[in-house]
């Protein structure tokens, strides 16, 4: 088998296609041949060296879709030749091995392409909204980023809650875009004065439930948006990790509620299990879809790594494997 590893942390070029050993499923554990593995803002920081607890060497990639190929003692849920999709470290591989809680029947009418777009933003955005903000029906969400693909499934999952939704962006055509994609407002965070918009959209209201993942560069426009009683759900720092706060917020009793799927007790048996039971059939009858911006072939990494710094696509870069 063949994947990109990192040996030494740097730019683009420390990422290097190499054959690697055959990888052997323990209990549990399911090997998957890629056919299609989602790109990742936090990659990039993993190859650079500033993701927090990032051990060298790995291989890249954090999700993917593929067909099962062999099994762990103890798997009962999927089979060989099954065709799945869902978090798994090492994913810009020809083969990865997934943990049988992680992975996820793909449905028929998905490609592989969209299921590997699919498990690292969505679940971020299920875990947020279903599980740790409770979102209801009526509810004001205001979404960070909203091009990215945590932003994009946040947007169609609040809709079909019933939110009301506004998102922010740091470009007018991606404001455009989610707005297009049915987004009842949008925001160029870069050029407008958010709180003062918020509230001449909402009639007064403010936001119910904001989704942060920018960091220091919005959060205090973000918390001079919410709502008395608002819950804002930090899931990511992509503007700068040390946010300051006055704590005049508890007039207004605003939760602050940090996540990580990553390492949160409730992700597996709360947002997996709702998930798989009420997401999956939404993805099957097209009332969900995995938004691509633009599919790559897996020798394109680099290529791939400098639109995902850019941050000129609107959804997810998904890399194939021929």
């Amino acid at each position: 088998m063949f994947g990109w590893r990192v040996a030494t942390f740097g730019g683009p070029e420390v990422m290097e296609w190499v054959e690697m050993p055959e990888l052997v499923p323990g209990p549990g554990q399911v090997r998957v041949a890629v056919k299609a593995s989602g790109i990742n803002f936090a990659e990039t920081r993993m190859r650079s060296g500033a993701y927090i607890g990032q051990a060298l060497p790995f291989v890249m990639g954090m999700e993917s879709a593929g067909i099962v190929e062999a099994i762990g003692p103890g798997v009962t849920s999927v089979a060989v030749g099954d065709r799945v999709f869902g978090r798994a470290r090492g994913s810009h591989a020809t083969h990865v091995l997934f943990d049988e809680v992680h992975t996820l029947r793909l449905p028929d009418s998905l490609s592989f392409v969209e299921g590997a777009a699919i498990p690292v933003g969505w679940l971020t955005a299920w875990h947020a909204l279903v599980t740790v903000a409770r979102s209801r029906a009526g509810e004001k969400v205001l979404i960070e980023a909203i091009a990215s693909s945590v932003g994009s499934a946040a947007l169609q999952i609040a809709k079909w809650q019933g939110c009301w939704v506004a998102g922010t962006a740091s470009r007018d055509d991606k404001c455009a875009r989610g707005i297009a994609a049915g987004a009842d407002a949008a925001y160029n965070y870069k050029t407008g004065n958010l709180p003062e918009l918020v509230r001449h959209d909402t009639n007064g209201h403010g936001i119910d439930i904001g989704l942060m993942t920018i960091g220091e560069e919005t959060a205090a426009a973000l918390f001079d948006s919410m709502a008395a009683e608002g819950r804002i759900i930090m899931y990511g720092s992509t503007g700068g990790r040390q946010v300051c706060f006055n704590l005049n917020i508890g007039m207004r009793n605003l939760q602050l509620l940090a996540m990580s799927i990553s390492s949160s007790a409730r992700f597996i048996p709360e947002s997996m299990r709702s998930f798989r039971e009420l997401a999956l059939p939404l993805f099957a009858n097209g009332k969900f879809k995995a938004v691509v911006d633009k599919t790559l072939p897996m020798s394109a990494l680099v290529e791939a790594h400098g639109m995902v710094d850019a941050r000129t696509h609107y959804g997810k870069v998904v890399l194939v494997n021929p």
